[in-house]
């Protein structure tokens, strides 16, 4: 009878491929507590100071002319109240 045998010899690893632990190389990491792997939250992150949302009434002619510029267009509408500001 053959018997298989596992091979138990470690691997060697050249201390010259290890990567360069950096902070971004820490900050990519995944984090895990006793196993178990924790999730970093879903989305983008929270800006310290966020929009709020609101039902401003504009004239037709002038949402047209912004959303004929493409996406983004509220974005640009913010841009322009605040210019104004």
């Amino acid at each position: 009878m053959s018997e298989n045998k596992r091979d138990t010899k470690a691997a060697w690893v050249d201390p010259d491929d290890v990567p360069e632990l950096t902070d971004e190389w820490f900050d990519d990491a995944d984090v895990h507590d006793n196993g178990v792997l924790i999730r970093r939250g879903r989305g983008r992150p929270k800006v310290a100071t966020p929009k709020q949302q609101i039902t401003l009434r504009l004239d037709a002619d002038i949402i047209e002319r912004f959303r004929a510029t493409g996406p983004g267009w509220q974005a640009r509408i913010n841009e322009a109240l605040r210019k104004a500001g």
